[in-house]
C-alpha cells in the first residue's frame, strides 16, 4: 500500500514571526487520522522571521532533529550545548529526561526555512544528549546520505529508535531506487522542488507512506530534495 500525503492537506498556523506546516498533529492541528506514522511523530515545516525564534521551552523522551532548508538556526540548551545550525548541518536532540532550549534566528535580515522532525524513541527517561554535524552536498548527489540510525552507521548521528533517516538530492534527469526491507514502513517526504515517485507526481511538501511494498522508486522531474524515513 503506498498512501499519497499532499502539501496542502497538511495544518498550518502563521504566527506572525512563524509560519508552520505540520504534516502530523501539532499544537491546534489535530487531525486523528495523521497522529503520527510508526514512530514519526512530527514533520512541521518551519519559517522563522529574522530576529525571532523559538524561546526558552522544555521536551522530553523524544527524539527531535532539524533540518535547515536555508538560512541558520541558533541553538541553546541545558546539557550546555549550542551551535549554529544552516544547510547541510543536522542536528540531533534526544531529549529523554527532559531538556530545555531554546532555537532562534540570528539574522537580521533572512528568514530561516527548516523541517522539525519528532521521532518516539524506543526507551524513556534516557539522558539528554545533543549532536550535530556537516553532511558534504555531494553526499547526496543522486544517491542516500544515512543521516540519523540507532547504530550510527556511516558516520550518521545516533538516534535512540529502530529508524533510519536518509536524503537525497536529484537534479532532474536522475533516477534513484530503495529497496524496501521485509516488514518495514517508509515515510517519504519532498523537502523542495518536484518529481515523480512510484508514479506519483510529487511536489515540495508532499509524502508518500510505504506499508508492505518492495520498492521506492524516484524518477526523473525537476530538482528535487528528499527525505526518506525507513522504520520497524
Amino acid at each position: 500500500m503506498i498512501a499519497l500525503r499532499k502539501a496542502s492537506e497538511r495544518g498550518y498556523a502563521h504566527h506572525g514571526w512563524l509560519e508552520s506546516w505540520h504534516s502530523f498533529s501539532f499544537a491546534e492541528y489535530n487531525d486523528p487520522a495523521h497522529v503520527h506514522f510508526g514512530p514519526l511523530r512530527v514533520i512541521n515545516e518551519d519559517i522563522v522571521q529574522p530576529g525571532t525564534g523559538f524561546g526558552t521551552h522544555g521536551h522530553r523522551d523524544m527524539e527531535i532533529l532539524t533540518y535547515v532548508l536555508s538560512g541558520t538556526l541558533r541553538h541553546n540548551d541545558s546539557t550546555g550545548s549550542s551551535g549554529d545550525i544552516s544547510y547541510g548541518v543536522v542536528q540531533v536532540m534526544s531529549a529523554g529526561t527532559g531538556v530545555q532550549h531554546s532555537e532562534v534566528n540570528p539574522s537580521p535580515v533572512e528568514a530561516v526555512h527548516l523541517l522539525q522532525i519528532w521521532i518516539i524513541p524506543d526507551q524513556q527517561n534516557l539522558t539528554p544528549g545533543y549532536q550535530q554535524k556537516e553532511f558534504p552536498l555531494q553526499d547526496k548527489l543522486a544517491r542516500w546520505c544515512l543521516l540519523a540510525s540507532p547504530d550510527a552507521a556511516q558516520g550518521s548521528l545516533l538516534i535512540h529508535q529502530d529508524a533510519r533517516v536518509s536524503a537525497a538530492l536529484l537534479n532532474g534527469v536522475e533516477t534513484l531506487g530503495y529497496a524496501i526491507p521485509a516488514g518495514r514502513k517508509i515515510y517519504l517526504h519532498v523537502a523542495r522542488g518536484s518529481l515523480s515517485v512510484n508514479g506519483h507526481s510529487l511536489n515540495a511538501g508532499d509524502a508518500l507512506m510505504y506499508i508492505d511494498e518492495a520498492n521506492v522508486e524516484l524518477a526523473a522531474g525537476n530538482s528535487a530534495e528528499v527525505l526518506l524515513f525507513d522504520m520497524a
